[in-house]
């Protein structure tokens, strides 16, 4: 009997201190322990998210057509890839300094007529446009969701127009999203694959 009963009080022991042993806390997932932080600026990073993918496929375009098509037009009065590109470059350059109020140094040759600075070597018009979408990138650095209100010059100098800051970055990332769309389509009518039909990699 005595040898039973101690045999039972050695089972029972060990059993009755796990009990009172605290439970140990569960490990915690990343998840609960890097809670997402919401960005503080939803709208301006909106817009940046539009300025990389089509200022990139933009880039990438431009790097891929080969030279002899610079001067490519589907009509007589359409623009050609090199008119394109240079128009591009300006038009960023407007936009960004607009909504950000940074200059952009201009030389003489930026005052050259537009069908000329179409005709320039590619090796020219992509340095340029490149350092364009350089200087949007550093002008979007610039902007934050509380000034998109800001009211801006606009209009003719010294007709006392304005309008909020939100019209000028929403004015130059619909203008990439509509160049895109026609380079697209030039390259397309030239049996290129543009960049954003190309197959993505493998994660």
């Amino acid at each position: 009997m005595r040898t039973r009963l101690l045999s039972a009080l050695a089972l029972a022991l060990p059993a009755s201190l796990a009990a009172q042993q605290p439970a140990k806390p569960a490990t915690p997932t990343p998840q609960q322990q890097q809670p997402p932080q919401r960005s503080a600026n939803p709208i301006t990073d909106s817009f940046k998210a539009y300025h990389t993918r089509y200022g990139g496929w933009i880039m990438a375009a431009f790097d891929s057509i080969p030279a002899s098509k610079y001067g490519y037009k589907p009509t007589p009065v359409q623009q050609s890839f090199g008119y394109v590109a240079q128009h591009l470059e300006d038009a960023n350059y407007q936009l960004c300094s607009r909504f950000s109020g940074t200059t952009h140094a201009t030389t003489a040759r930026d005052s050259l007529a537009d069908t000329v600075k179409a005709k320039w070597p590619k090796d020219t018009l992509v340095a340029r446009l490149k350092a364009s979408f350089a200087f949007c990138e550093s002008a979007l650095a610039q902007v934050q969701d509380a000034k998109l209100t800001d009211e801006l010059p606009s209009g003719p100098p010294g007709s006392g127009r304005t309008a909020p800051r939100v019209r000028f970055v929403l004015a130059y990332v619909t203008d990439l999203v509509d160049h895109w769309s026609q380079v697209a389509n030039y390259m397309r009518l030239n049996g290129m694959v543009p960049p954003s039909a190309q197959p993505r990699p493998r994660s």
